[in-house]
């Protein structure tokens, strides 16, 4: 009861004050060069259009966990790499906006570029889409990594948020070069504090996440 009234004031905080609600931070003020690309504040995106929730290009995660992803940056930039983030926190009525997507089955519009082999209404049954996302909880990025110089992402084998076994992290068909990219992002990553979803080679969160259990739903403004 008393996780939940917390959960409350948080969200109250930052709807009524426009604030980052406390335990939480705009990720660009400890990584200033970071690549942020929020994909869900654009039409970029499985959905083709921007997402309720994303209201700027603002990447907003937990603490502890920018602070972890400043040490992957440090430790890249030595190899002239950086990162390049796709998504960071989610706000609940975000996963809320998928989950009304998915069940209109007529609207398509990106499924050849993100689903062109999976039918949209077995999207729930195959999990590419449910009513929670760790994301929410503000510990979890979706990113890649670039080269520092051209701004290019290095080749990962599927695009991001391709739904689909080759976004699998050990997918076999892939490249010698596609699965070392793969490997160098897994390894990084895991040195700093990550774990990895398996079956999507963006996806990290952080160990220890300060709030395993709550589904925040403030906006990103």
């Amino acid at each position: 009861m008393k996780r939940y009234f917390f959960y409350l004031l948080l969200c109250f905080r930052a709807i009524c004050f426009g604030q980052i609600p406390e335990g939480f931070i705009d990720v660009k003020s400890v990584i200033p060069d970071l690549e942020i690309e929020l994909r869900y504040f654009g039409a970029n995106n499985f959905v083709g259009r921007p997402i309720e929730g994303y209201y700027t290009n603002k990447l907003i995660l937990t603490e502890p966990t920018a602070e972890a992803l400043r040490l992957v940056q440090e430790d890249l930039s030595r190899n002239n790499l950086c990162l390049k983030v796709y998504d960071g926190y989610r706000p609940q009525r975000a996963v809320n906006n998928f989950v009304s997507w998915a069940r209109q089955l007529h609207d398509t519009v990106n499924k050849r570029e993100f689903y062109p082999g999976v039918k949209k209404q077995h999207l729930f049954k195959e999990g590419y889409i449910a009513s929670q996302s760790g994301h929410s909880r503000g510990s979890t990025v979706d990113l890649t990594i670039i080269d520092a110089n051209t701004g290019e992402p290095l080749d990962m084998g599927s695009p991001y948020d391709f739904f689909g076994p080759i976004s699998w992290v050990d997918h076999e068909g892939l490249t010698k070069a596609q699965k070392a990219n793969r490997q160098l992002l897994q390894q990084v990553m895991k040195k700093y504090g990550f774990r990895n979803y398996p079956k999507e080679w963006w996806h990290f969160t952080l160990r220890n996440e300060p709030y395993p259990s709550t589904y925040f739903d403030f906006p990103i403004e």
